[in-house]
């Protein structure tokens, strides 16, 4: 099972998809055959392992599998069908599917008289898919807020000007994470006062290859000669009235991970809304005063209304560092804890 995670590792990071290992065995343990899941439209894991062996091998052989093999037809078939087909006779996975449609896979192995074996290595594999898992149960992406400021918590000067606060190792790391994730978003006044690309550059200006989908919440209109509006993936626009809700549209564009940078009033509304699942904050070695605070108002009336956070790891970066933070455990909702909601999303799309 942790070669098959290694293996699950080895496909692509973002896109409408779960990363999935597969390991072979032969009823004596051997090693038939390894297998991955490369990307949208490819076949899932089992069936990538299941295509490298002789078929006269398979009969009475294990599969061993980070996640439980679909039950639902969409680009391609049904795994638990597949392993049936071949003649496979024992099935091991680290976790339940969540997808309500394509969950059930252990149960239709199960009816025909296949061993099943579920729940090995699950911590691990839940770690390891944890934006993915999050974004299916809960029916909206995984959401890293970022912003970058002074140490007395100011994210411009009095007369606005921000560039730059951090260094360019920090500014570098930002871009990394802006291609480490399958959308970014700002508010529309965002756009209007920097005119921002959203593109995920190197280290000399070029763009990387994971770019992500740029999208601009608000009422207001996107200028026609914004920057955005050349973004290689082009836009997306969503109403800011209703933040769950434009969240959760973003599903449809296949996006289970959205990278904020849209300044303190998009990053205050989303904290005070209780939907950010992860912080990066990059604190510069400045002092600078005056009112453009990194945040806004949070829903934080008093004290004992405090949002605890924890804390993670904190890395150096030149001379600024990176704090990584997520909501502390026992203050997140119930709803939004992975596992206890579910959702109409499932693998269908892989």
């Amino acid at each position: 099972m942790r070669r098959g995670l290694e293996l699950a590792a080895l496909g692509p990071a973002v896109g409408d998809h779960a990363r999935v290992g597969a390991v072979i065995l032969s009823p004596d343990g051997d090693v038939l055959a390894e297998g991955w899941h490369k990307g949208a439209g490819t076949p899932h894991a089992e069936v990538d392992a299941l295509s490298k062996v002789d078929p006269a091998r398979l009969l009475g052989a294990t599969a061993v599998v980070t996640l439980e093999p679909c039950n639902h037809t969409g680009r391609t078939g049904p795994c638990a069908l597949a392993l049936l087909d071949a003649g496979i006779g024992r099935v091991v996975y680290a976790i339940d599917d969540p997808g309500a449609h394509a969950h059930g896979g252990a149960e239709r192995l199960r009816a025909a008289g296949v061993e099943v074996v579920a729940g090995v290595l699950a911590d691990e594999a839940e770690a390891f898919l944890e934006r993915w898992l999050l974004s299916v149960r809960l029916g909206r992406p995984w959401v890293t807020v970022k912003w970058a400021s002074s140490l007395d918590g100011r994210a411009a000067a009095a007369d606005g000007t921000s560039q730059w606060i951090t260094g360019a190792a920090a500014r570098q790391h930002v871009h990394e994470q802006r291609a480490a994730h399958d959308a970014i978003l700002v508010g529309t006044g965002t756009v209007l006062a920097d005119d921002p690309s959203l593109t995920a550059r190197g280290d000399a200006g070029e763009l990387l290859a994971d770019q992500p989908l740029p999208v601009v919440l608000g009422d207001r209109p996107v200028p026609a000669g914004a920057a955005v509006r050349r973004h290689p993936r082009g836009v997306v626009t969503l109403p800011g009235h209703d933040l769950a809700a434009s969240l959760a549209a973003l599903r449809g564009h296949g996006v289970h991970s959205v990278f904020v940078e849209g300044g303190p009033t998009v990053a205050s509304a989303l904290i005070a809304a209780g939907l950010v699942d992860e912080y990066l904050v990059y604190l510069a070695p400045v002092l600078l005063g005056g009112p453009r605070v990194a945040l806004g108002d949070v829903g934080v009336g008093s004290i004992g209304e405090r949002r605890r956070l924890d804390v993670l790891s904190t890395t150096s970066l030149g001379p600024d560092l990176l704090v990584r933070a997520r909501p502390h455990r026992a203050s997140v909702p119930a709803d939004a804890v992975p596992g206890n909601a579910g959702s109409q999303n499932d693998r269908s799309t892989t």
